[in-house]
């Protein structure tokens, strides 16, 4: 649907309706330049923001454990995921590159309690790092494999969903965190979640196409499990503390408080447009585009906004739309909520209330 005639064109969308999605992977992430050297790699060169001083960093310690099992150690200082992993490489002697994601309070590779560009205060941090690799034939006999993709911020992208019933359903050996590395020889290392989903969505039908992928060191509670991966929307990762770390993937991480009730719920719906529109879950992404519309007046200044800061993605026209009209939707939902809740409808600037009157 047009939104008006100031927009500035933009090419057709990167991904239509497939499978993809980040962690935070950041928008356009810069310096990422592969991974065997111990920095991750970026589609999309850019040279960003230097990395903020130390003493401009917040001074906020976590602690941290390796999913599969290990002492715990604690880390500070960092401003991004790219950091983070590196503060987990040194506080366990390992490479930065060995960490493919995080989950928070829990070993377990579960999709909703993913890292993501929020940690909670008081969040307990687990870092799953690479374990078996292995290489799988695929015969592609529908136009969809059944996959969601997310990525990590650093250079890898991995599964977060199986669809029940799909092509790679069946086949028991992949399972929800495995990192893709190559699809057909063509390594994957320092990709964004959307480009693994192009390829895979671009695979000729009725052919056979090889994937290599590299699963988390799994504890041995862990062993034998299968998970198809989160149904809904991952929303923002919180804890119990009174605030959360924000990482960005330019300028020094904040602390914040806590989003609100109208955020979460926004953020949430925007999740689902982004994985019904390009086959992607990403709650940094749905928060960065609350956070451009929440105050934007109409539908034409909230895609200029768009265009400007999230440019790379060329967002068709009916996308924007409907985020624009999921974030209203948000609105409407909370205020409503809020007059009930308060003496049941009496508040004065209630659309319910003032109906009555």
């Amino acid at each position: 649907m047009p939104l008006g005639l100031g927009r500035r064109k933009k090419a057709s969308p990167l991904v239509e309706n497939e499978e993809a999605e980040p962690i935070r992977g950041g928008l356009n992430v810069p310096g990422m330049e592969g991974l065997d050297g111990g920095v991750a790699g970026e589609a999309a060169g850019s040279d960003g923001l230097p990395p903020p001083p130390n003493n401009m960093r917040p001074r906020l310690i976590f602690h941290t454990q390796l999913a599969h099992g290990s002492p715990t150690g604690r880390i500070e200082g960092f401003s991004n995921v790219r950091e983070l992993y590196a503060k987990i490489g040194e506080a366990f002697g390992i490479p930065a590159s060995e960490v493919m994601f995080c989950t928070l309070n829990t070993h377990k590779v579960d999709m909703d309690k993913l890292l993501g560009g929020q940690i909670g205060l008081e969040d307990f941090i687990f870092a799953h790092i690479k374990g078996q690799k292995k290489e799988i034939e695929i015969f592609k006999g529908e136009d969809a494999l059944g996959l969601t993709i997310t990525d990590n911020g650093a250079g890898y992208a991995f599964i977060k969903r199986i669809r029940e019933g799909s092509i790679i359903h069946q086949i028991q050996v992949i399972n929800v965190g495995d990192m893709i590395e190559s699809i057909n020889g063509h390594r994957l290392i320092g990709c964004r979640h959307y480009e693994v989903a192009k390829m895979l969505k671009e695979l000729p039908k009725g052919k056979m196409f090889t994937i290599k992928l590299v699963e988390p060191l799994k504890a041995f509670d862990m062993i034998g499990q299968r998970s198809s991966g989160s149904r809904s929307g991952s929303g923002v990762q919180l804890g119990t503390g009174r605030g959360t770390l924000r990482l960005r993937s330019k300028g020094p991480a904040t602390v914040e408080e806590l989003p609100s009730a109208f955020e979460e719920k926004a953020i949430e719906k925007v999740d689902d447009l982004l994985e019904s529109y390009m086959g992607i879950r990403d709650s940094e992404l749905a928060a960065t585009m609350v956070e451009l519309g929440k105050d934007k007046k109409n539908p034409d200044e909230f895609a200029e906004a768009l265009d400007e800061t999230l440019g790379d993605f060329a967002f068709p026209d009916e996308f924007v739309f409907d985020v624009w009209g999921a974030i209203g939707d948000a609105k409407c939902t909370t205020l409503l909520f809020s007059c009930f809740s308060t003496h049941l409808g009496a508040r004065a600037d209630c659309p319910v209330t003032q109906r009555g009157r």
